[in-house]
């Protein structure tokens, strides 16, 4: 049979080229960049997250920095620290590269930095203003030395930059879903996800490496995901909860051992 699914219970809530730190941003946050102190400093279309900043990131308090879109968009820290550690314990020993190809404002990445398991962990993330944001966040959290950092379009970083890598890594990305728009679909198509489909995504990364893991909307068409496991493999898809709801799905391609 091609392909196959296994669907998890949701669970419990070297070399490197380290950047040199600019003292600046310990001042205001660059334009884009925001770290809001009170709800009536929010746009109106996104102040139903600001009562969620503690679980989106548990220093938020310490001057954490956010673009509008990251407020819908990042992984919650309890979600990602969960993330972290099933794929640190369930990816195989001969892995020790940890790349994550959406950083964003840097949720994730930092997550995989705190889990101290990779030799190398990098983050790409092609928007500025974003990228500013996780750089000033991880600092916050103590790991902005400890991962790698690039501006620009995954894919080609990727293919151009860090393809050599391949073998001795793990990808992990969660693309843009397409706006908080996904949350009225009974069943997310994932063949319309904007702008990167899961085709888009999972074949080019593929060619570097099996192993990788995709963070997607929890209503996610599982038998689209099934679908790209290959002959006479299977895709383990977990979903990711808080306070008993589902708030995403990853999907586990390639040789991850979950016991």
């Amino acid at each position: 049979m091609d392909g196959g699914l296994w669907e998890g219970d949701c669970p419990e809530l070297s070399c490197m080229d380290i950047e040199t730190k600019d003292d600046s941003e310990a001042m205001a946050p660059p334009r884009g960049c925001q770290h809001y102190a009170d709800l009536t400093e929010m746009p109106w279309d996104i102040q139903k997250y600001y009562h969620q900043r503690f679980s989106i990131f548990s220093k938020y308090d310490e001057g954490i920095w956010m673009t509008e879109d990251a407020w819908f968009g990042v992984t919650p820290e309890p979600v990602a620290s969960t993330i972290a550690k099933h794929i640190a314990g369930a990816a195989s020993a001969s892995k020790a590269i940890l790349i994550d190809c959406f950083a964003g404002v840097g949720g994730n990445v930092i997550a995989f930095a705190q889990s101290e398991r990779w030799k190398r962990v990098y983050a790409i993330e092609k928007d500025s203003r974003a990228l500013a944001c996780a750089k000033h966040n991880a600092e916050i959290y103590g790991v902005r030395d400890s991962i790698s950092w690039y501006e620009g379009d995954c894919f080609e970083i990727l293919r151009n930059e860090l393809a050599e890598l391949g073998q001795h890594s793990i990808l992990f990305a969660s693309p843009p879903w397409g706006g908080p728009g996904y949350r009225s679909d009974t069943v997310f198509d994932l063949a319309k996800m904007q702008p990167y489909t899961l085709t888009d995504v999972l074949h080019p990364f593929q060619q570097l490496t099996e192993d990788v893991v995709l963070y997607l909307p929890r209503t996610s068409d599982v038998r689209q995901l099934a679908n790209k496991s290959g002959k006479g493999r299977k895709t383990t898809v977990m979903h990711y909860c808080m306070e008993g709801a589902s708030k995403a799905v990853c999907a586990y391609y390639g040789a991850f051992a979950f016991h």
